[in-house]
């Protein structure tokens, strides 16, 4: 990744939403604004902020984007140093969700498990109202999970990635996507004719391009610019 173009109601929106697409803290990027945005009169007339955002020296060359047949990678793979107190970044994130989810008048039992192999902290939330943290599409868990992210990283000195879960959310959503890649190549393949998917992020975009990666029939790339971009499955020739 050299550049990509962001944009949200304001340039600190438009920076979380860089964040939380490329699955970094802010420290790692630097970016640009290009356009600061404005609300408008009375919503009339009003303009998203946009911000020009690329990976900060090495983060750059650990960043890979494939847009061939085989698939679009976009994922930052951060150094594999070992956490030297699991226990104490743990407690940090228990001690955050905690707050958030008192806030929020939730009650949500927190397991966390650190994964040395990946330098990973792997989060599973459970309760009654896990529909809410989850969101549309898994919106609200994304978000969750970049604040987790970035109220930890701001605490400890080796960068530690968080993963939330809930109810499976995240292998069921997986599922749902790898049926829907298949589905729509099936249309493709009957009617002859591209087939668009619906806008998503860069993660459920990669689900879909390796879901069909080995489809001798169809191939797989992505239109458009962010939070619109989408697969398009069209025919080989």
């Amino acid at each position: 990744m050299d550049v990509r173009e962001f944009s949200g109601k304001t340039v600190e929106d438009a920076l979380t939403q860089a964040t939380v697409e490329l699955g970094v803290t802010s420290d790692k990027l630097d970016y640009e604004v290009v356009e600061k945005g404005s609300s408008g009169i009375l919503g009339i007339g009003a303009k998203d902020a946009v911000i020009k955002v690329s990976l900060k020296g090495e983060e750059k060359e650990e960043v890979k984007e494939e847009t061939s047949e085989v698939v679009e990678t976009k994922e930052v793979s951060e150094k594999k140093e070992t956490l030297d107190d699991p226990s104490a970044a743990i407690d940090i994130i228990s001690d955050f969700l905690k707050d958030v989810f008192s806030s929020m008048n939730l009650e949500v039992e927190i397991t966390s498990e650190y994964d040395e192999e990946d330098n990973t902290i792997n989060v599973d939330l459970k309760g009654p109202e896990m529909g809410i943290i989850i969101g549309k599409r898994g919106q609200t868990l994304d978000s969750l999970q970049y604040l987790t992210n970035l109220a930890l990283n701001r605490k400890i000195d080796t960068y530690t990635r968080v993963k939330l879960d809930t109810e499976d959310y995240r292998r069921r959503r997986k599922e749902t996507l790898e049926n829907l890649a298949k589905n729509c190549a099936y249309k493709a393949k009957r009617t002859k004719r591209a087939v668009s998917l619906e806008a998503m992020n860069p993660y459920e975009r990669r689900i879909i391009h390796y879901a069909l990666q080995d489809d001798e029939y169809v191939t797989t790339h992505s239109e458009g610019e962010e939070p619109y971009r989408h697969v398009v499955i069209t025919l080989k020739k």
